[in-house]
């Protein structure tokens, strides 16, 4: 066999092999290898087709991270329309739909399937003999954008189908969708910068499978779910269930429950328990699909104008409240960004009090014409961010209030300015007391230093007092210093200064990351750690350099590159290094024995905090997710487990209380309580 022939049956073996691993890990939640052993097999399969150019492949695992920026998006004709269905707010209709339905097939017998309906993107994937060659959007449902470049970038998305003998042609529709903690995430990095916020995920999405540049896709928390079909070659399907299972089994994801029923009363009474399930999905869902299950009757029941006439939307009443702005404050970030936010009166709205709503900036204002004194209405903008979607004008008295945003910084008074192509507005001043706490409070974080008991109050006390300035000089911190501040006893003082002390063998990634880079996550922050291996290495580079990072672009490498030109870095990564802060990476070892495993963590927990679980569980090969699902190994519960406790158990799961969870860690595991102060800084 010739080199390029092993080359080539190498390739195809490590495509097959990680393709595989990608459905374990986003799609079944049931990943065997750790992520280490995964980037391995990537690592390998990069290189020999960096050596063999002529034997790459868009369908490769290694693609995933976008290619060049497109000059603009092709349109492509749809090879079966995409028909969108008939919306209904109102269950009496959804009983004449069944009677119509009955009244065209009097002498057939059916059932009926309801899904979740999800509230993303509409897309098409198109893959002949088992490989994706194409994504279109859904346009005007005839022709649509060829986002294909973008699509590949997601990782649940398979580019080969997990079949051996696919079908000739295979066009499957569903959603693409941004999860909703993600969407959160993408926010507060989009504050960050000066950047206008997303409405809601549906916009983000959207607006993320528009870019041109599909590395910058890639960075987005986009994910998809399919639930029908469009040109079919090779493959037919009887009922709509055995369509969904065969896409199962293909690798694609799909709805995570769906009910069948022969009769609308009981999909009535399935409706009910879907609304009351609709801040468990990890996606927005505002409604119910319910089609006919048997399929053989579609060309039976035809179609309208725009909709099958098997298939309706039942779209729930968006979840909102009704109370007063009575004022407008302002939040400095740590990149001392002025972010207006709503003083409201507390209501209560999705199980929640609510008692501030952000605004996003003052563009947001004007063109909601906000003002203060207003009564609002408020929803919750991916059931996470509460936001106010309008103001009753109807109500005015004429003693509301125009708001203007302030011209100098409310914390330091230093000047601000509004750079080029931001829409925030930003306090110069990197001195400002607002921006020093919000810098030493994340430095200090769960996600970064972790230091024991420097919570909120603390760090306002050490700056207000001038004790402290920026991260670093909390290493000179003394005893008898820490003692005079407000509620510091001779025992908490001690434990500070020991959890200060021991912060400085952190790993590298971590002090990165506390460092505050923008546009530096916890992810970024890995990532730079691994490659450059050390700060010296990562302050010389340039952002060509850091461009060719994988999962690193422009953006980031323009910021970490701005980040170490100025003085007062430079002073603080000195005094960090002569602290004996860790600035050198450290390979780490393997698992202890959690490969395969999810867990699901729920409730509070003595000894730990439920990031910190995560974390231990990660460190031994495990995976930690978010949501209950059948795939789930273990929910570990503490006190006041709640929907996801029911779900578990509902699915006849294992549930481990803390001390089953610290016996399954290991026993070597040592644990201390850990009552760290939580963070309000809104970071």
């Amino acid at each position: 066999m010739t080199d390029k022939a092993k080359a080539k049956q190498q390739i195809e073996e490590l495509r097959l092999d990680i393709g595989r691993h990608n459905r374990l890990y986003y799609v079944d939640a049931a990943p065997e290898i750790t992520d280490r052993e995964y980037d391995r097999l990537l690592q390998s399969l990069e290189e020999l087709e960096k050596e063999f150019p002529e034997l790459e492949s868009l369908i490769s695992p290694t693609q995933r991270v976008g290619g060049a920026p497109l000059d603009r998006f092709e349109s492509v004709r749809h090879a079966v329309p995409m028909m969108s269905l008939s919306n209904t707010y109102s269950k009496e209709e959804l009983v004449e739909f069944d009677r119509r339905i009955r009244k065209l097939i009097p002498a057939e017998t059916f059932e009926y399937i309801l899904e979740p309906k999800i509230d993303g993107v509409a897309i098409s994937l198109r893959y002949e003999n088992g490989e994706l060659v194409r994504a279109v959007t859904r346009g005007d449902g005839t022709i649509g954008d060829n986002v294909t470049s973008n699509v590949r970038t997601i990782q649940s998305i398979p580019l080969r189908l997990s079949d051996m003998i696919p079908p000739a042609v295979l066009e499957v529709r569903g959603e693409i969708y941004m999860d909703t903690t993600g969407f959160a995430k993408l926010n507060e990095q989009r504050q960050d910068a000066g950047q206008e916020s997303f409405a809601n995920p549906r916009n983000a999405c959207a607006g993320s499978l528009k870019l041109l540049d599909p590395r910058e896709v890639a960075k987005r928390p986009l994910d998809a779910i399919f639930y029908a079909t469009g040109q079919l070659n090779g493959i037919s399907f009887e009922t709509h269930e055995q369509m969904l299972i065969s896409l199962k089994n293909y690798g694609l994801r799909i709805t995570p429950n769906y009910w069948l029923s022969d009769g609308i009363e009981e999909i009535l009474q399935r409706l009910d328990e879907l609304e009351n399930m609709r801040h468990q999905f990890p996606f927005e869902m505002d409604g119910g699909v319910i089609k006919v299950n048997e399929r053989q009757l579609y060309e039976g029941l035809g179609f309208t104008a725009k909709s099958p006439r098997w298939a309706v939307a039942y779209k729930y009443e968006p979840e909102q409240a009704e109370t007063t702005l009575h004022a407008i404050s302002i939040q400095v970030g740590r990149t001392g960004v002025l972010t207006p936010v709503a003083e409201l009166e507390p209501v209560q709205l999705a199980g929640t009090t609510v008692k501030r709503a952000t605004l996003h900036n003052e563009d947001e204002i004007r063109r909601k014409d906000i003002k203060i004194g207003d009564r609002v209405m408020i929803e919750k903008a991916g059931e996470i961010i509460p936001a106010i979607v309008k103001v009753l004008a109807e109500k005015r008295t004429g003693t509301e209030m125009e708001f203007v945003m302030p011209v100098i910084c409310p914390a330091c008074g230093g000047e601000t300015e509004k750079r080029e192509g931001e829409v925030a507005l930003r306090c110069i001043n990197l001195q400002c007391p607002a921006q020093v706490k919000n810098w030493i409070a994340h430095y200090a974080s769960r996600g970064a230093m972790d230091i024991n008991g420097l919570g909120e109050s603390l760090v306002v006390q050490l700056v207000d007092s001038g004790l402290v300035k920026n991260p670093a000089e909390l290493y000179a911190l003394k005893k008898v210093e820490v003692l005079g501040l407000e509620r510091m006893g001779e025992k908490s003082g001690e434990n500070l200064i020991k959890g200060i002390e021991e912060s400085k063998q952190r790993p590298f990634e971590k002090v990165l990351f506390g460092l505050g880079i923008r546009h530096v996550g916890k992810g970024a922050a890995a990532i730079l750690a691994h490659e450059l291996k050390n700060i010296d290495a990562l302050m010389v580079a340039d952002v060509p350099q850091l461009e060719t990072i994988r999962d690193i672009g422009p953006i980031v490498g323009k910021s970490v590159v701005e980040y170490f030109q100025t003085k007062e870095t430079l002073a603080v990564i000195n005094q960090l290094k002569a602290a004996g802060v860790n600035f050198k990476y450290t390979e780490t070892g393997g698992n202890n024995g959690l490969e395969g495993l999810t867990f699901v963590l729920t409730g509070s927990l003595e000894t730990m905090t439920r990031d910190e679980g995560g974390d231990k569980i990660r460190a031994r090969g495990g995976k930690v997710s978010g949501s209950v699902s059948k795939n789930t190994s273990y929910l570990v519960a503490g006190e006041s487990a709640g929907s996801k406790l029911i779900k578990a158990e509902g699915l006849g799961l294992t549930v481990l209380n803390e001390e089953q969870f610290i016996a399954l860690l290991g026993s070597d595991e040592k644990m201390e309580d850990q009552k760290a102060g939580q963070l309000g800084f809104g970071f």
